[in-house]
């Protein structure tokens, strides 16, 4: 035995109602019927919390990715920062000049070659060996 019940429905979703029913070939009802119970069905909700805990792992592995390329990014330019300093002796005042013309001269150089790489796709993590910084690990359990 079935209980009739009417419903009003916005007539945009009256009309996507009809054409699902049209393309299906089944009544509005069984429609209606199967949106309804998909709605009140417990399984819903567990399937919906099951996508959200996907999605919420998914973030987290990125962030944890972010999180270790950035701690390599910085640790690579403090030694660097730190090898420069200790191995470069400071100019004379006279020297100043001609140095920074070079300076700027070398800097356009490397962003040149940082352009080009970075458009190649090629990055330092690629080029670190897996047994030195496996990618699954993060810095901080070294």
């Amino acid at each position: 035995m079935r209980t009739r019940l009417n419903v009003y429905f916005p007539p945009a979703l009256a009309k996507q109602v009809d054409e699902l029913a049209i393309r299906r070939r089944i009544s509005r009802s069984a429609i209606v019927e199967a949106a309804v119970a998909s709605y009140l069905s417990p399984d819903g909700a567990d399937r919906m919390e099951a996508a959200f805990a996907r999605r919420l792992d998914r973030l987290s592995r990125q962030a944890q990715r972010l999180e270790r390329n950035t701690a390599l990014t910085t640790e690579a330019l403090t030694l660097f920062v730190r090898f420069w300093l200790s191995v470069t002796p400071p100019l004379p005042d006279e020297d100043q000049a001609a140095a920074q013309v070079k300076g700027r001269k070398r800097y356009e150089g490397f962003i040149e070659t940082l352009g080009r790489r970075f458009a190649s796709g090629k990055t330092l993590l690629d080029e670190i060996p897996e047994d030195v910084w496996p990618r699954s690990t993060s810095p901080e359990s070294d």
